[in-house]
């Protein structure tokens, strides 16, 4: 099976977004919002830390993240075998009324970790950006520029939605350059160390 030095992945986290029905309330002024699923289908954390990484002995790992699931994420990076090393954060433009809560989400992360012993290309000398939006979900190209100018090739996507020059895809809205199977997990729950063991 081919190994990779570098792995930017996207998990399909379980939440769901809000939209419009076109409807008002609290007022002329307020829309009001309902929640919808997603149209692409999601995985639990037990389903996405059982993947069998693909990753060279030496390797970078960057993962995807929201608010919701940053604990968690940190689960996953030790359970692919990886030690969590920083949190990126895409700090958005706000459009709108968006999710959330109290507060609403304009920041998206990205925890990035390290397996062995692969120094970086170059230093960059900030831990978030102001890259430019795209539709739902999209991950802006300037973010995947940034991983060549610090980690090495060969690359995988992993849930990727379209295919990058240089980087092999694995996902359900691609054809997949490489099957990751999956081991079977004998608890659910981290132990005390956040890892999720595998038999």
């Amino acid at each position: 099976m081919q190994k990779y030095r570098t792995i930017v992945a996207d998990p399909p986290w379980e939440v769901q977004r809000l939209q419009s029905p076109g409807s008002r309330g609290f007022g002329s002024n307020v829309e009001v919002l309902r929640s919808v699923k997603l149209e692409y289908p999601t995985m639990t954390i037990e389903q996405i830390s059982a993947l069998e990484i693909p990753a060279e002995k030496d390797a970078h790992c960057y993962i995807w993240t929201i608010n919701k699931y940053i604990e968690q994420t940190y689960q996953i990076m030790r359970a692919w075998g990886f030690k969590p090393s920083q949190l990126l954060t895409w700090g958005k433009t706000p459009m709108g009324l968006g999710m959330g809560g109290t507060f609403s989400n304009t920041t998206e992360f990205i925890l990035f970790g390290r397996r062995g012993n692969l120094k970086a290309k170059q230093r960059i000398d900030s831990t978030w950006w102001n890259w430019k939006r795209g539709v739902h979900s999209q991950k802006p190209e300037a973010f995947q520029d940034m991983v060549e100018a610090v980690s090495y090739p060969p690359y995988l996507e992993m849930f990727a939605r379209r295919y990058r020059l240089g980087w092999d895809a694995f996902g359900n809205e691609v054809e997949s350059h490489v099957e990751i199977p999956v081991r079977s997990l004998t608890q659910h729950a981290p132990d005390k160390g956040g890892r999720v063991t595998a038999e």
